[in-house]
C-alpha cells in the first residue's frame, strides 16, 4: 500500500490578501507588492483591466485613452520582475540578473511629461495635475523610481522587508522612530501578536 503523500495546507486567498497595497513607501515598490506572499505561493495582485486601472489611481496615475490592458499589463509585470529581482539583492546581496538591469535601463529612456508649476486664482501654488501617460511614459516612471531609489544611499538604506516569512514585501522605514519590523501593522504585525499572544496562552 502506497504511503500517504501529506501536501502543505494551501494558503486561502482572501480578498484582503488579493488587494492591492499602495504602502510600500515609493511608486517601484508598490508595483513590486502587486504579488502578495512571495516565498510561497505567488498571489497575483494586478492581473486584468480592472485591477490595473486601480492600481494607476492608487499611485496618482492616468493611462492615456486607447491603450491596450494586456500589452500593458505584461509590460508591467516584466518591470514588476526586474524590480523585484533589483530591490531584493539590495538587501540580501545577491547579484540580480544583468537581463534585469538591462529591462529597467532601456524602460527608463524615455523623458515622462515635465511637471508643470501654476498658481491659483488665490494666490496658492500648485503641481499642474498629472497629464494622462502613455504606457512608455508610465513604465519610464516606474523604471527611473527604481533608479532613484538604488543610486540614492540614503534611500536604499531604508529598504526593508517585512518580517513575516510568508510576506516578506519590500518597503520602505520612514527613517524615523523604531525601525519599520512589519509590511504593515494592521496586517502582519496584527497577525504576529495575535500568534504570540496564543502561544503564551497555551504555555504550561
Amino acid at each position: 500500500m502506497d504511503a500517504v503523500q501529506h501536501q502543505p495546507p494551501r494558503t486561502r486567498v482572501t480578498a484582503q490578501l488579493r488587494a492591492l497595497r499602495f504602502d510600500a513607501g515609493t511608486l517601484c515598490l508598490n508595483l513590486v507588492a502587486t504579488v502578495g506572499r512571495r516565498p510561497g505561493v505567488p498571489v497575483e495582485r494586478m492581473g486584468d483591466a480592472e485591477r490595473l486601472e486601480a492600481w494607476c489611481r492608487g499611485v496618482g496615475l492616468t493611462l492615456a485613452d486607447g491603450y491596450d490592458p494586456r500589452d500593458v499589463l505584461s509590460s508591467l509585470h516584466a518591470l514588476r520582475a526586474a524590480a523585484h529581482d533589483i530591490a531584493s539583492g539590495a538587501l540580501d546581496a545577491h547579484r540580480p540578473r544583468q537581463e534585469s538591469v538591462d529591462l529597467v535601463n532601456l524602460l527608463a529612456r524615455p523623458a515622462p511629461p515635465a511637471p508643470r508649476l501654476e498658481v491659483t486664482a488665490d494666490g496658492a501654488w500648485v503641481a499642474e495635475g498629472r497629464r494622462a501617460l502613455s504606457k512608455e511614459a508610465l513604465l519610464s516612471l516606474v523604471a527611473r523610481d527604481l533608479i532613484d531609489l538604488m543610486t540614492d544611499e540614503a534611500r536604499r538604506s531604508r529598504l526593508a522587508a517585512c518580517a513575516s516569512e510568508v510576506c516578506r514585501m519590500l518597503c520602505l522605514d520612514s527613517g524615523g522612530g523604531r525601525p519599520r519590523k512589519w509590511c504593515s501593522m494592521r496586517r502582519c504585525g496584527n497577525r504576529a501578536k495575535a500568534a504570540g499572544r496564543r502561544l503564551r496562552e497555551s504555555a504550561p
